[in-house]
């Protein structure tokens, strides 16, 4: 399983989260699993003390990274990036991940702003049913994803200092 060897944070990697502005922009297709990891990300917000988080919802996975870059740009101090692409009979799904994943990419090189990873590429439905998050699933990525978002801003201010 994937999150076998995943990094356990310190309390001092996560400390002093609670001001932190934190957007989580999530695509609508594959409801089911989409409303799985948003739960997540949401118990993991609560869980690091930040309360009101900008949500926001965009068609699909390809349009996560203009979102991810106008939110950064905004002035957050992280973005959390939340997609499904489930393996298809075309090369479509080669298209999109890629495309999602240098876009992403893209956005947190340029902007410098951590971009959590909470994208999903799944051979089948039942892979991204057992990393959603949900009741009786392996993983929950994003939970994941805002951790490490979150985490990483936090190590930059402590760093460098608040984001201007």
């Amino acid at each position: 399983m994937a999150g076998h060897g995943a990094p356990v944070l310190s309390p001092e990697n996560l400390d002093n989260t609670a001001d932190l502005r934190v957007a989580v922009v999530a695509a609508q297709w594959h409801r089911q699993v989409m409303d799985g990891l948003l739960d997540g990300a949401r118990r993991a917000l609560k869980e690091l003390g930040i309360d009101g988080a900008t949500e926001l919802r965009v068609p699909g996975t390809f349009e996560l990274p203009v979102a991810a870059k106008r939110l950064a740009d905004a002035g957050y101090d992280a973005v959390v990036a939340l997609g499904v692409v489930i393996r298809g009979g075309t090369p479509h799904f080669d298209y999109v991940c890629q495309g999602a994943t240098l876009g992403l990419t893209q956005v947190t090189v340029d902007t410098g702003v951590p971009v959590g990873f909470g994208v999903l590429t799944c051979d089948d439905e039942q892979q991204a049913l057992d990393r959603a998050g949900l009741p009786g699933s392996a993983e929950d990525k994003g939970h994941e994803a805002v951790t490490a978002a979150v985490a990483t801003a936090a190590a930059l201010r402590g760093a460098l200092g608040p984001r201007r």
